[in-house]
């Protein structure tokens, strides 16, 4: 019986990134789980996996921000199974910046998260994925795209995230394929409670309501999995709010 395929997952305790763990181990993947400060979910999560297949997760802490980690995650992941198939850049920080009050700190978080350590993390992973002719998925965002008041920064290091898909995706083709998806409305933002803002959106939907994480992680497995002939693209997870503005 060949290995089981084995991915790296950031961010993937809660929300969407634990969405698609589950997704991937379904399918068959070994994973690598990393989590920042969410110990106590990203090891409940593990747990539920590996009642379904024993030996199947590894748990790695690390903030993103400190750029001598980055590495260590790839290295830890190949070490522990053995080979690395496959990238999931989910961890994602997400704050205003109004003009007038940004700061370098916020800068610096904000890129560290978004671009920076994707790009350093699909860096390490080259090598590891050009053997096993692997993949990567970035999680973009519609914003990287068209700017969200009062969110400049983050809008420009997920724009980046998305120019980092495509450029790499030149430079590691043939043996390694990356592609993007960008969800639209599918997770309000934490402590979030505009109900106004959030029909505005929906309006602006021309599906009229919000995406799940399930169907988010659904689109991750396609791209790691069937879609071999796909590379430097971005899978529009919006309900088609890109088409209305």
């Amino acid at each position: 019986m060949p290995p089981a395929p084995v991915a790296l997952v950031t961010g993937s305790a809660r929300r969407l990134g634990a969405a698609i763990s589950r997704a991937l181990h379904t399918a068959g993947f070994d994973l690598a789980l990393h989590y920042r400060n969410s110990r106590e979910e990203v090891e409940s999560l593990a747990a539920e996996l590996e009642r379904a297949r024993a030996g199947s997760t590894l748990i790695l802490q690390a903030e993103l921000a400190d750029i001598e980690r980055v590495p260590e995650l790839v290295a830890s992941t190949a070490r522990h199974f053995g080979r690395l198939d496959a990238l999931v850049n989910n961890a994602s920080g997400f704050s205003p910046s109004p003009i007038g009050q940004a700061t370098p700190a916020q800068w610096d978080a904000l890129f560290a998260s978004n671009a920076r350590a994707p790009f350093f993390l699909a860096q390490a992973a080259a090598s590891h994925l050009r053997e096993s002719g692997g993949a990567i998925v970035n999680l973009t965002d519609i914003y990287g795209e068209r700017p969200l008041h009062e969110h400049t920064i983050y809008c420009m290091a997920k724009a980046a995230l998305l120019m980092a898909t495509r450029s790499l995706a030149l430079e590691l083709g043939p043996r390694v394929r990356v592609n993007a998806v960008s969800p639209g409305a599918v997770l309000w933002p934490e402590n979030s409670t505009d109900t106004a803002a959030h029909d505005a959106l929906l309006a602006r939907t021309p599906l009229a309501r919000t995406g799940t994480p399930e169907e988010v992680a659904e689109a991750v497995r396609w791209l790691l999995q069937d879609a071999s002939y796909s590379t430097g693209q971005v899978l529009y997870l919006d309900g088609g709010r890109m088409l209305a503005g």
